[in-house]
């Protein structure tokens, strides 16, 4: 602000003050209020216009005046004044709650930092808890992966293991036929060999004899065929 803008706006404020104090309770505010805005527009603080407003009254209260009216010009001068501060109060008061709104806006920028704050903890925390279950899962799907083909391998090798114990059993098998089959061979052949004695020493007469050793050569001859069909099934090529 400049002196001259000072000055125009100290002559109009006595100016105007002087009317106020001529039109006594009659004067209106309205005047106050003007030179308040303007001053609020140059940038003056109370103090400022205060300063102002105790020049004025030194020029417009004469020494020669009574006290009662000296009191009486200080008391409307004070009316104008108390109106002329309005607009600059106004602007202190919309300050303070700009600074109070400023101040809850700097607490919820706070607190919303800080939720951000923890917002990127969490969300760390949960990358890592999901690193570390991906490389669980990886591992898990090597250790399957492995097991299965040691499990495929096992397979292999029990199934050689069984043929392997199968054709054991089937050699054995075919021994212990075989074997079975040369014992009852050579004991059925004892017994033909037997029933072909008693046949060559009976005699004509011995009609029932007779009759009961073909009887029984024929059920031998039958056990004999059975045998040898028994011995072709299971691969032995031996025959009685």
């Amino acid at each position: 602000m400049s002196e001259s803008q000072l000055s125009h706006l100290s002559d109009r404020y006595l100016t105007a003050l002087r009317i106020h104090l001529e039109q006594g309770r009659q004067a209106s505010l309205l005047p106050a209020h003007e030179l308040g805005t303007e001053a609020v527009n140059l940038g003056l603080e109370t103090l400022d216009l205060a300063k102002v407003h105790h020049q004025a009254l030194e020029l417009l209260i004469l020494p020669d005046c009574s006290p009662v009216t000296r009191d009486e010009m200080t008391l409307r001068a004070e009316v104008f004044f108390t109106e002329a501060i309005v607009p600059i109060e106004k602007t202190h008061r919309f300050a303070l709650e700009a600074h109070a709104d400023l101040q809850q806006l700097q607490e919820r920028l706070g607190q919303r930092t800080m939720d951000l704050a923890d917002s990127n903890r969490d969300l760390q925390q949960g990358i890592t808890e999901r690193m570390t279950a991906e490389a669980a899962l990886e591992h898990s799907e090597r250790v399957s992966s492995q097991l299965l083909q040691e499990s495929r391998v096992l397979e292999q090798q029990l199934k050689g293991m069984a043929r392997h114990i199968m054709a054991a059993d089937e050699v054995e098998r075919k021994m212990m036929s075989l074997q079975l089959h040369d014992d009852i061979g050579q004991t059925l052949l004892g017994i033909h060999v037997r029933l072909l004695t008693l046949k060559a020493e009976a005699t004509a007469k011995d009609g029932v004899l007779n009759q009961e050793i073909a009887i029984t050569q024929r059920l031998l001859e039958e056990s004999v065929k059975t045998i040898n069909q028994f011995a072709h099934e299971f691969g032995i090529p031996h025959e009685i």
